[in-house]
């Protein structure tokens, strides 16, 4: 095969995987990004999933209750949990994670990438540190009312996210999934509530 052909090949396979990957990770649409999350970040959330879920090392949250009822004018709130993860971090290395990691060698797909498509360029760079995926659904859904990728201990909801969940008031249920990533790779987790957290929302 000419390096013309061969080329042709790439550009086709390339634009293959990149949909297929697009099609399954927009699904459900992507969440609100807080912190120093991103988009790259969520796709690898998205892939370690796959795995069984893992409690051992979830999250504490602590709010909202278990139950917790919110009435229909109540203003947004701001949800807290606390982290195995974060703690574990601060104490084995103190100023850790304000350095920036060093760059993995790039890819084959990565340098193709780059030199098909120039706006590769305006990616953030991978993201190393914890990341904390909340997602908000009714009973039985299958995709989230609300979600946000955050590398906070905290979500204080929009309005517009407090509103899309007073259309779907009554009980709802909070996930949170949490991992470490290091340059937008899972190496610890993905680590889940072992029970959703249940709380009601009153209808505006």
């Amino acid at each position: 095969m000419n390096p013309r052909h061969l080329r042709t090949a790439c550009v086709a396979a390339l634009a293959l995987s990149l949909s297929a990957c697009d099609a399954s990770d927009s699904e459900c649409g992507e969440p609100l990004y807080a912190g120093k999350a991103t988009d790259e970040a969520w796709r690898a959330m998205v892939d370690a999933r796959t795995k069984a879920p893992d409690a051992s090392r979830a999250v504490t949250l602590l709010s909202p209750s278990e139950g917790e009822a919110y009435t229909a004018n109540a203003t947004p709130p701001r949800w807290e949990w606390t982290s195995p993860l974060h703690s574990s971090l601060q104490r084995s290395a103190p100023g850790a994670l304000a350095l920036a990691a060093p760059r993995a060698p790039r890819s084959f797909t990565a340098w193709l990438g780059e030199l098909l498509v120039p706006t590769a360029h305006a990616h953030l760079p991978p993201y190393t540190g914890e990341l904390y995926w909340v997602e908000v659904s009714t009973p039985g859904a299958k995709c989230p009312v609300a979600q946000v990728l955050t590398s906070e201990l905290f979500w204080q909801l929009d309005a517009t996210s407090w509103a899309e969940l007073g259309k779907n008031a009554g009980d709802l249920r909070v996930q949170v999934t949490s991992a470490y990533l290091k340059d937008n790779r899972v190496t610890e987790g993905p680590f889940q509530l072992a029970t959703p957290r249940t709380f009601r929302r009153g209808a505006p």
